[in-house]
């Protein structure tokens, strides 16, 4: 049944086109005729919907071109098929290549992958590992507190009494403005020699430790030189703990002081901007500090807090939220005469880097107006924390009130909710210079177990955001041996150029008494770690066996990954650590959620489940069969997965024993090195070896030509029996160089490639070995040399039959310039081997289609004639149908693959867009394509993009909020003493570091060193193939402008071969689908936090012990700085010279020790 070509009924006159016809229906239009509007009568017939039309446009006997029938577009499809088939198999050489195998059975065996076994050995390794960093963290934290409690305070010591190595030192003195320098106290500090250590990727001295305090303390305080004395003796345990294990990485004390000491010793990583780094902020720091927390943080906006009050309390929150960590849970409200939550957090949510960030956007929305209710605060704060139908810390419940004072004590809201249990714990704040009575503020942090602050000014904001964690502490402190818990945190970048760590860690607590018979101490001195980096983990992993698709991951109680082939933050924050979900590293589905859950509950598990998986280039999506394996790390929070497809369930082992007997000089004297060598190159094609690290002393180079001539070099020297090499890979690699040499010399030297237009054909395998074949050919391939990391080879590992991947094209770029036979397009295939009843796929092969070539050879196959006919026009009174050749003026033909990309097209000007997602080449038909099922979409998101840094806004021209004392202020001596006057210069120097106080828009302030690129959030769209496996054809219903198309699978391939009508208006175009990688913002998080994923918190809480004295509850003291430094600094202020400030002692009065 024949089908007229355009859907409007309008037959087209003549033997051949000379013009377009006008693409309306009815009469071709004369000489001045005008185009119908839209209000024109129609024909009765067109208002007929356009299947039912499909019977009036094939009556038979019309004489013009026809679309073409479905028989005719399916024998065209039969063509192709057979084209594609015949090439790969006279050229591909498959079933040469699986001869070859069996023809060398000698000299391989086959292994195979147990998954519970091998799962549950690479845990134990892990275990094993850990455990011995946990018995170095065990003898630096008992040492630590004996130490401690041997040591005398002194009242008088002095800086030059202590000598250490300042890590701040040389880029201090580096700095001629540096205020050390100027002081001239460096006589204390020691200066070292250091040597490059690839194990920590920087320069270590192992003689000493090194010594790192935060810019905002001074570090010639009584308190910090005690602290110095005492912490000197860790240098000799950090050496013994060396000493017995000589893979040890950072070993650290964080200091609740805030001093950091940590061994080797190594210049500290001066940030471009001033160093924000303390310890006490560090996510593995507050792990350990403290016990999982339930905070509501409530923020007075009443009216009298307004200007410099109110921004002051702003980023207060802020630097609150960044104590938590993704153990804790948290809401944020605001009161006045009522309460109300900041954000769309209508209940406590976890403190993840992305809820935080909704909170600190919100909090900069916060107005003031009406007046203070503490009633209305608290109440909402205590509901909130009441809420049992959440999931939530069930620990160490708290509430932290922002405010600049009050008189209402609310007292009956304490006896109504906390009392007399005293369950949670209140801290106070009062916040900015002002005259109100703190004493109602003491009294409620008191009665309910908390702290009360003072926050005058912006410097005090960092460390009085902090102080709550010793607070947290005593009980912890209290319950002694049985809070000595070892806890392994999440995944983050190390802030001295490690990478990415795991640090485990282990609380230090005073052992010291008050006085005889007096009661134990309560604080916590600090906490210890020690980093694991995560490439250490790795290499216990299998590398080679589990096949280029298989891999092994863990993830913690959060859900976070610690192994993951698909863990690769493009951009690290050292502040916050990498959390990225199991689920957000791989594709969802409920059967992945299973699986989660699972190992989060520790238990062991095995599942075969289908699912879908995106390739390396993120470009496809591919539906696989994986199996699932897991066990837990004993000892640990983690759990450990391993992920393999069916085929990969065996492995070759290369068994080249014969020939090294027969060997006693290096390896290049085996039988098949010879052909790794380029002068073979001409006659067996190129050869690119896998980057793998085959011995130790090979030295590695991006460049695979560079990597290959270091690699012969080495084997020049290696015996077949070095202990430096792995033989596993170094075997396999020659057997497969042998093998693929093979099928140069059976199959591919003795044909000719131009016979069937092709540029190339190459053969990549397990063992690393990729043959190009001619050498020449080998100029243009561009894939990756290591075939695990190539695309095309798991790609064709996990489909069966033909895997096409034209050229990569991205539509910002310019089209592909077409010269002379140099773009190409691969098709390849798996071989698979079946040995006895185990079944494998150790290789792929392929060929590389001249793209011009095939683009011609195309149109031929889907055309009405054979190679050897010449193309027939229909004449002026025949009926015949169109084809691609013949009428590529009104006939669209192309070849499309499975993610939607161009392949082949019957029209020269569309050769140039093939590697282009369909939509940009014809946005209205690939929405036809979609909406008729032939491709399904996958929407996901990447949360660890990396983004160009958005310009900070500047809309003033001066600073904003500002305290500005009056005439009266300077003429008032009690002024100069008053903490106002020591508030204006802390507003001086912390402008300096929060660098956005002085901008028009509030922002945090600047910790990275790096300011290139910051973390983002992209959302990657990804097409495959839908449900349609069947040949038919439809139309795209457009009244006038409306198209007949065909589209039907291709067997074998991954590519959906569709012939349409040619658009002959464009008042159809709907909206074009898009497949390029956008930025976004994420899923909704107002929503995601409705429906929470499955965690599990640690499974022990200290936040309640009968002994703690709850005393020391705050009194507002602080270091009062002198009056003659104030005179000075105000002096220098009013001159306009620069000061040179000292920086501020912000250390707890209770830390004398």
């Amino acid at each position: 049944m024949a089908v007229p070509a355009r859907t409007c009924g309008a037959s087209r006159p003549g033997p051949a086109r000379t013009a377009r016809p006008w693409p309306g229906c009815g009469p071709q239009p004369g000489p001045g005729t005008r185009r119908p509007t839209s209000g024109s009568p129609r024909p009765l017939w067109l208002l007929l919907p356009p299947l039912l039309l499909l019977p009036l446009l094939a009556a038979p006997g019309a004489s013009a071109y026809s679309f073409p029938q479905q028989h005719t577009m399916q024998h065209w499809a039969r063509r192709l098929e057979q084209e594609v088939d015949g090439v790969m198999r006279i050229f591909g050489g498959v079933q040469q290549l699986r001869e070859i195998y069996k023809d060398n059975r000698n000299l391989f065996e086959v292994q195979e992958n147990e998954p519970q076994k091998l799962v549950e050995k690479v845990a134990g390794d892990i275990e094993s590992l850990l455990d011995r960093k946990v018995q170095a963290l065990k003898r630096l934290a008992d040492a630590a507190e004996n130490f401690q409690k041997a040591h005398r305070w002194q009242d008088n010591i002095k800086e030059e009494d202590i000598v250490y190595y300042d890590a701040k030192a040389d880029a201090e003195l580096d700095d001629p403005e540096s205020e050390d320098v100027e002081r001239g106290s460096k006589a204390s500090t020691l200066r070292l020699d250091f040597i490059e250590d690839p194990n920590f990727k920087n320069k270590v001295n192992y003689s000493y430790a090194a010594v790192q305090i935060p810019t905002d303390i001074y570090k010639g305080s009584t308190v910090i030189l005690n602290e110095l004395n005492w912490t000197e003796a860790l240098e000799n345990v950090f050496m013994e703990n060396r000493r017995q294990d000589p893979t040890l990485l950072w070993q650290v004390f964080g200091s609740a002081t805030g001093v950091t000491r940590y061994y080797p010793a190594t210049p500290w990583r001066a940030p471009k901007k001033i160093d924000l780094y303390d310890v006490r902020r560090r996510p593995w720091y507050i792990q350990g500090a403290s016990s999982p927390k339930d905070m509501v943080i409530i923020v007075d906006v009443s009216g009298s807090v307004s200007g410099l009050t109110l921004k002051l309390m702003k980023t207060s929150v802020c630097e609150m939220l960044d104590t938590l960590s993704d153990d804790d849970y948290v809401n944020v409200a605001s009161f006045n005469e009522k309460a109300q939550p900041v954000s769309c957090f209508t209940h406590l949510v976890q403190a993840n880097v992305r809820n935080k960030k909704v909170f600190k956007e919100a909090v900069q929305g916060m107005v003031a107006k009406g007046t203070t209710g503490y009633k209305a605060g608290f109440e909402y704060a205590f509901d909130q924390l009441q809420n049992s139908n959440i999931t939530r810390a069930n620990c160490n419940k708290m509430i932290m009130m922002f405010t600049d004072g009050g008189e209402d004590r609310v007292q009956d809201v304490f006896e109504k909710y906390n009392w007399p249990n005293r369950t949670v714990r209140v801290f106070t704040f009062s916040v900015g210079q002002h005259n109100y009575d703190v004493t109602p503020l003491q009294w409620m942090a008191c009665a309910n177990k908390g702290y009360y602050f003072e926050i005058p000014s912006i410097g005090a904001i960092r460390i009085n955001t902090q102080e709550y964690l010793d607070v947290l502490g005593r009980p912890m402190v209290l319950a002694g041996k049985e809070a000595k818990q070892v806890q392994w945190t999440n995944v983050y970048e190390d802030a001295l150029g490690l990478g990415l760590v795991v640090t485990g860690t282990l609380p230090v607590f005073n052992l010291t008494q008050d006085g005889p018979g007096e009661k134990k101490n309560q604080l916590i001195l600090g906490v210890m770690g020690i980093d694991v980096a995560l490439n250490d983990i790795k290499r216990l992993t299998p590398n080679y066996t589990l096949g280029a698709n298989g891999y092994v991951f863990a993830i913690d109680l959060n859900g976070y990954v610690l192994l993951h082939p698909n863990l690769k933050p493009q951009t690290t924050n050292f502040r916050e650590p990498v959390t990225l979900d199991f689920l957000d590293a791989e594709l969802e589905d409920e059967n992945k959620e299973e699986i989660r859950r699972s190992m989060i509950d520790g238990n062991k598990g095995h599942k075969q489940i289908r699912t879908l998986v995106k390739s390396l280039d993120e470009r496809y999506i591919d539906e696989v069969t994986r199996n699932y394996t897991w066990v837990p790390i004993r000892s640990t929070n983690y759990s450990l997965g391993l992920v393999l497809p069916p085929y990969s369930t065996f492995y070759l082992q290369a068994n080249l024993s014969d020939q090294i007997l027969q060997v006693k000089l290096p390896i290049s004297k085996l039988k098949d090195f010879e052909f790794l060598l380029p002068s073979s190159f001409e006659s067996e094609g190129h050869v690119f070896i896998a980057p793998r690290e085959y011995c130790k002393d090979l030295n590695a180079s991006d460049n695979n030509t560079e990597f290959l001539k270091n690699f012969i070099e080495l084997m020049e020297k290696v015996t077949p029996d070095s202990k430096q090499c792995n033989n596993f890979l170094l075997h396999n690699l020659i057997l497969d160089t042998g093998i693929t040499q093979q099928l140069v010399e059976r199959v591919w030297r003795d044909q000719d490639l131009n016979t069937y237009s092709l540029l190339a054909v190459f053969a990549a395998t397990d063992g690393g070995i990729t043959r190009v074949f001619p050498n020449k050919a080998a100029e243009d391939w561009t894939e990756n040399p290591e075939p695990f990391n190539a695309s095309f080879y798991r790609r064709s590992l996990d489909n069966h039959g033909y895997v096409f991947k034209p050229p990569h094209q991205d539509a910002l770029l310019r089209p592909l310039e077409l010269e002379n036979d140099t773009v190409g397009i691969l098709v390849s295939t798996a071989v698979e081997l079946s040995l006895g009843r185990r079944t494998l796929r150790p290789a792929v092969v392929g060929v590389k289609l001249d793209l011009e070539a095939w683009a011609e050879k195309f149109k031929v196959l889907a055309s009405n004639r054979t190679h050897q006919d010449q193309p027939q026009k229909c004449g002026p009174n025949s009926h015949c149908e169109m084809d691609c050749e013949v009428n590529n003026e009104d006939l669209l033909c192309v070849l499309i693959d499975d993610g939607g990309f161009l392949v082949l097209s019957n029209q020269n000007h569309q050769w140039d867009q093939v590697g282009r997602f369909f939509s940009e080449v014809d946005a209205n038909l690939m929405l036809a394509l979609y909406n008729n099922s032939f491709y399904t979409r996958k929407e996901s998101y990447d949360y660890q993009a990396a983004c160009a840094p958005q310009p900070p806004g500047n809309l003033g021209a001066a600073p904003r909020g500002v305290f500005v004392p009056t005439v009266a202020d300077f003429l008032n001596l009690a002024w100069w003493t008053s903490a106002a006057a020591w508030s204006l210069f802390q507003q001086l120097l912390y402008g300096l570091i929060y660098h956005s106080w002085f901008q028009a828009d509030p922002a945090e302030a600047e910790g990275s060193p790096e300011t290139r690129e910051s973390s983002c959030v992209m959302k990657q769209t990804q097409y495959y193939f839908g449900s349609v496996n069947a040949s038919y054809n439809t139309i795209i219903d457009c009244g006038n402008c409306s198209r007949l198309f065909h589209a039907q699978r291709l067997t074998n391939t991954n590519l959906l071969f569709v012939v349409a009508e040619k658009p002959l208006c464009s008042q159809c175009e709907a909206g074009r689908l898009l497949q390029k990688e956008t930025h976004s913002d994420g899923p909704e998080q107002c929503e995601l936090v409705q429906r929470p994923r499955y965690r599990r918190g640690p499974h022990i809480c200290f936040d309640y012990n009968a002994t703690e004295d709850t005393s020391d509850c705050g009194r507002g003291a602080s270091f009062p700085p002198s009056l003659g430094v104030l005179v000075s600094l105000q002096l220098l202020l009013l001159l306009g010279l620069p000061p040179r400030p000292q920086p501020q002692v912000l250390v707890h009065a209770s830390r004398r020790l």
